[in-house]
């Protein structure tokens, strides 16, 4: 081997290294978790698409979907905090285009908790813990999930902005 070639590419796994720090990815039970609190309120779903999300979650599977139809939930940013000083203070934006729709309460509690899960590290800053991600694009197969096998659930994300 050339000493170029010795110079290079340890580069370039360095270069593969840092950019894969930059994706995120879960799948199996997180994930389907992700999908179904981000796609309740996605404006880009319609009603059967949310309907099956939560019917999965709530671990229903006794719905129909067509099967060669998969649910993709998208979101630009999602960002949750978690008060360390009002411990009773949980909230949550998530930003689908230019349009943004917030979450308090149990419900922003529960998205936090699921960003965790889904392997996103929570930052703390001036009494809060913020746990965020951006461009979320998860793909479930509602008739895979239907199977119980483990699969039928897969999302990728970035860190947040």
């Amino acid at each position: 081997m050339n000493q170029t070639a010795l110079f290079v590419v340890p580069l370039i796994l360095a270069a593969h290294a840092a950019h894969a720090a930059d994706v995120g990815s879960t799948s199996g039970n997180s994930a389907l978790a992700l999908a179904a609190l981000v796609g309740e309120r996605s404006p880009a779903l319609d009603a059967q698409q949310r309907d099956a999300l939560g019917h999965m979650l709530d671990g229903n599977l006794n719905f129909a979907f067509p099967a060669d139809k998969k649910i993709t939930v998208k979101a630009d940013s999602v960002v949750c905090r978690a008060s360390n000083v009002d411990i009773s203070a949980h909230s949550c934006e998530l930003a689908f285009g230019s349009r943004k729709l917030s979450r308090t309460g149990r419900a922003a509690h529960e998205l936090y908790a699921t960003l965790i899960e889904a392997g996103v590290s929570p930052e703390g800053a001036a009494g809060s813990m913020f746990a965020g991600i951006s461009k979320l694009v998860c793909t479930i197969d509602p008739n895979t999930v239907k199977a119980t096998a483990g699969g039928g659930a897969d999302c990728t994300f970035a860190p947040a902005p």
